[in-house]
């Protein structure tokens, strides 16, 4: 009778030891549970706080302008765009240089009110396809980054005027859906690596001004004429070395710039473009040495100098140029007929 008293009170022993465990280990668990959720709760409130500072900073470079509401930041470090700043969607206008902003943010869609994008002298490397749904931008500025590749959905932005892309180096190619662009009535595609006028530019309807200086074009297309409203063209520093005849057609023109090509020879139709105003020819290896009369004196200022300098290669220039060409033209054939021999009619 002792032994099973003593056999049950060592079993009772047993269980309330073991329960005293389970309850230690328990409230062991609920208390790493605890902590492990009050660190999260406090990294949680850490990265609120930095979302609110961050804005609250960005909020600081709001400006006010001509009733658009602009978000300015000029020569500070933003490498990225934080997501906090889509809260600031009303922005109507953004203008950030100088940053070394690396990429343009996928959020750019929820940006429905920007009218400008100004990302001049930045480190951008690519434009996101996410910027068609931006229907009612007016100005996309992306001159002096890396830029290589155009995405063919920046074609949607229909109210698209104007577009700069200057100085990416790389960028050699557009896609052909950019002639969609019906309202683009400026392009700036100056310091690139192109070696032709891609097909979509000489396709855009509305184009009155182009930069195409600074490139590899080897050629003009044939069809340059389509673009009817152009009045403004940039070609200096390229590697032409013949115009088109065609570009006499282009009624519109009244600046052309060709300097600093590779040119042996002028068209002779285009002493027919009257609205041609400004023409420059400097520096490309033309046939005929052809000078203006000098018409300066020597009391006139250095100011006047470079004028008349840039007209020595102008549109009198062309003109004498033109009909230079055509009297050695003349001269060369008529000397041909002269030495042309005569059949004897007795033979």
């Amino acid at each position: 009778m002792v032994g099973v008293v003593a056999c049950g009170s060592v079993s009772s022993i047993k269980a309330l030891w073991e329960t005293r465990i389970k309850k230690v280990e328990q409230e062991q668990e609920d208390q790493r549970s605890r902590k492990a959720r009050g660190g999260a709760t406090g990294r949680l409130s850490v990265g609120v706080w930095e979302d609110r500072a961050v804005l609250a900073r960005l909020k600081q470079k709001l400006q006010t302008e001509d009733g658009r509401l602009i978000l300015r930041i000029e020569q500070e470090e933003w490498k990225s765009l934080p997501g906090c700043l889509v809260q600031l969607s009303q922005v109507q206008e953004w203008q950030i240089h100088r940053t070394g902003l690396q990429k343009i943010p996928h959020f750019i869609s929820s940006f429905q009110n920007l009218l400008v994008i100004d990302l001049s002298r930045n480190g951008i490397t690519e434009i996101p396809k996410q910027i068609g749904k931006l229907t009612r931008l007016r100005e996309l500025l992306l001159s002096y980054n890396r830029v290589q590749f155009v995405p063919e959905e920046l074609s949607s932005c229909e109210s698209l005027e104007r577009l700069e892309l200057a100085m990416n180096r790389d960028l050699n190619q557009l896609p052909d859906q950019l002639q969609n662009l019906k309202n683009l009535q400026h392009l700036d595609l100056s310091m690139n690596d192109f070696t032709c006028m891609p097909d979509c530019v000489v396709a855009l309807p509305a184009l009155e001004w182009l930069d195409m200086g600074g490139n590899q074009l080897q050629r003009l297309p044939e069809d340059i004429h389509r673009m009817e409203k152009l009045h403004t063209l940039w070609l200096q520093r390229n590697e032409l070395e013949k115009l088109p005849d065609n570009i006499s057609r282009m009624a519109s023109l009244d600046t052309l710039v060709l300097s600093s090509n590779r040119l042996r020879d002028i068209p002779s139709l285009m002493e027919d473009m009257s609205n041609l105003r400004f023409v420059n020819f400097r520096d490309n290896p033309l046939t005929l040495d052809v000078t203006l009369p000098c018409s300066r004196t020597e009391t006139e200022d250095e100011e006047d100098d470079d004028e008349d300098d840039r007209e020595m290669f102008g549109r009198e220039f062309m003109l004498m140029y033109i009909k230079e060409s055509r009297k050695r033209a003349y001269a060369v054939l008529n000397m041909h007929c002269v030495n042309q021999p005569i059949d004897d009619p007795s033979e």
